[in-house]
């Protein structure tokens, strides 16, 4: 069979949702074409192809590929494959996709090929084999590292996936429930001794949490140090896990490990409880402190738009990052995103948000709900458009502070601080 596989948008990594069922496929006696549209242009020749499969690993991804999806209807099989294909089954069958693959996709989405009837998730722990990236665009055409005035060429790879824990309003949670499942780590250190050989520099892994399994993560770290010693990376921890695990941060540094991620969401507890993150204010406040002593850079991202947001709890947050000498910690559409509700989520098992619900916008894929104040639905409109503005992120910070104090209060001090590493690829859902 000839088979296309298509991405949309991966936040500007080299997408291993492309690279890896693509060597399932090849290992498998079929010919296979990688598009990845945030880079590439929607191929020419679709005829060729009998079969095309959608990767869906995030809401903006299947949004983009919505249109695609329905211009294919009845010239070729297709399949969506990913995080949000199960999440939108329906609203995807509707458009003509055939085979909806959710969870651990690989096999399901061969045996598909292959000519099977295949539908749902599966948890199966697969024997995977090394990603097959050579059919992609080439690292250098991805985002980049920045660390002062230098650039690093990034590659990108997963060491596990699902997670442990249910947040209310992550959108792993509906579709793992709780399971979690690793990449081995023979396959992940060859994904990346490949990329480096294709001239990465620094590896971003995007697990849901690197330590969901520390002592999987870790070994991963310790072979990859050893063996690209100027190698450096970014991973993904839950505030809970690096208090949990304290004794490991000395090794992130000694690893070279440049910059963790952590979903901190809110400074609010009564809206962490909500949210069921399983860390509190103080919890964030001594990870700031623990991994300022370990030397790591600590980039929070945060829901700064909730059902419960009033203007003086966003301007509290606000100030505290600046308190915290945090501000360049923090990508500006941190400080602008709206809570996004997609089917499944568990935030509608609170009554008080199926009571500002306003119905599901299947094309939309999410439930749409209103404050209970509309000036903050007003402000959360204005924070996101002028987070998109050009800036540093200190001029984007005084812009959205003058848009939430309206003249009442000063604008918080910002301190000079050493240059922070960070992505180019503003972070989305």
């Amino acid at each position: 069979m000839n088979v296309l596989l298509v991405n949309t948008y991966d936040l500007g990594h080299q997408p291993f949702g492309l690279a890896s069922p693509a060597a399932w496929l090849l290992r498998g006696g079929h010919q296979v074409v990688c598009a990845d549209l945030a880079i590439d242009r929607w191929p020419d020749n679709l005829a060729a192809f009998d079969c095309v499969a959608f990767h869906l690993p995030m809401h903006t991804a299947t949004r983009l590929a919505a249109p695609l999806i329905r211009r294919l209807r009845g010239k070729a099989r297709v399949a969506c494959y990913g995080l949000y294909a199960p999440l939108n089954a329906d609203y995807l069958r509707s458009l003509g996709a055939e085979a909806i693959i959710g969870g651990e996709f690989e096999a399901a989405l061969l045996a598909w090929v292959n000519g099977e009837e295949v539908n749902g998730a599966s948890f199966d722990r697969l024997a995977f084999v090394p990603p097959q990236r050579h059919l992609l665009p080439v690292l250098g055409s991805y985002a980049k590292l920045h660390v002062g005035d230098h650039q690093r060429i990034v590659g990108y790879t997963e060491a596990s996936r699902g997670c442990k824990h249910l947040c209310r309003h992550c959108p792993v949670v509906p579709v793992y429930e709780g399971r979690f499942r690793v990449v081995p780590a023979e396959i992940v250190l060859e994904d990346i001794r490949r990329q480096v050989a294709a001239g990465a520099q620094h590896i971003t892994f995007g697990d849901p949490d690197f330590w969901n399994g520390p002592t999987h993560a870790q070994r991963i770290v310790r072979a990859l140090h050893a063996e690209f010693p100027a190698l450096t990376y970014d991973v993904i921890i839950k505030i809970e896990h690096l208090l949990q695990r304290r004794d490991l941060l000395a090794e992130l540094r000694e690893t070279s490990c440049l910059m963790v991620t952590s979903a901190v969401e809110s400074l609010d507890d009564a809206v962490l409880a909500k949210l069921d993150k399983g860390h509190t204010r103080a919890d964030f406040l001594l990870a700031v402190s623990l991994l300022r002593e370990a030397g790591l850079t600590l980039a929070p991202t945060f829901i700064a738009f909730t059902p419960w947001t009033t203007r003086a709890s966003y301007l509290h947050l606000l100030r505290t990052l600046a308190e915290l000498d945090l501000v360049g910690h923090v990508s500006p559409v941190q400080w602008a995103l709206r809570l996004l509700i997609p089917a499944g989520s568990r935030m509608l098992e609170l009554e008080e948000v199926q009571a500002l619900v306003t119905g599901f916008d299947e094309e939309a894929l999410l439930h749409r709900w209103q404050h209970a104040d509309p000036a903050m639905d007003t402000l959360a409109a204005a924070a996101i458009r002028s987070a998109g503005h050009p800036g540093t992120r200190e001029e984007i910070f005084a812009r959205l502070w003058e848009l939430a104090a309206e003249g009442e209060y000063e604008t918080p001090a910002l301190q000079a601080r050493a240059a922070i590493p960070y992505l180019d690829e503003p972070w989305y859902c």
